[in-house]
């Protein structure tokens, strides 16, 4: 189904296909495309991975690479004729994490105000998240912490988005779908 705003949050855990899933979506939408990444090069191997990613989007890709104020950047990049890539939110979150510490109130206000934008965008965003729930539980109480959040990251997503997918070995398993009139 083509669809001409709102968003799509795009799940699924490491190597599961998610990111190659979203890009399609956007490459088929016929849109000007934005890839918003949160992914900070923190070592040789990283920047590898951002160097072959960004060879595989394309010129047809403007990027923008922004770790914490994607919320800004979402505001800034919105228009009716506009898809934005975000990849990925878990990566924003940790992000979040190492800025605010043990400031819970600023990361939710941080979330708060992305989830805010995303219900009132006028072009498309695609969001691509880690489904980080389903391992075991983690063994000391920042990850715990992070888990949790990251679980409830992905299901204020997930409410206001128009399409929800999960992606497991590359297969896209579609968990809501609402009408992109």
């Amino acid at each position: 189904m083509a669809f001409k705003h709102g968003c799509i949050l795009v799940l699924g855990g490491a190597k599961s296909g998610k990111s190659s899933y979203a890009l399609d979506t956007c490459n088929r939408s016929g849109k000007k495309r934005v890839f918003l990444a949160t992914a900070q090069a923190g070592d040789l191997e990283m920047e590898e991975r951002i160097r072959k990613h960004r060879a595989e989007r394309g010129p047809a890709w403007s990027t923008r690479e922004e770790p914490i104020e994607i919320t800004e950047i979402i505001r800034r990049e919105d228009g009716k004729d506009t898809i934005i890539l975000v990849d990925c939110l878990t990566l924003w979150l940790s992000n979040l994490f190492m800025k605010y510490k043990d400031d819970n109130d600023a990361i939710e206000r941080v979330v708060e105000s992305f989830v805010g934008q995303l219900s009132n965008i006028r072009g498309s965003v695609v969001a691509v998240s880690n489904e980080v729930g389903t391992g075991i539980v983690p063994d000391n109480a920042l990850s715990r912490r992070y888990r949790d959040r990251a679980g409830m990251l992905n299901q204020q997503v997930a409410a206001v988005s128009r399409k929800v997918v999960a992606v497991f070995a590359g297969i896209p398993l579609v968990l809501k779908e609402e009408s992109f009139d």
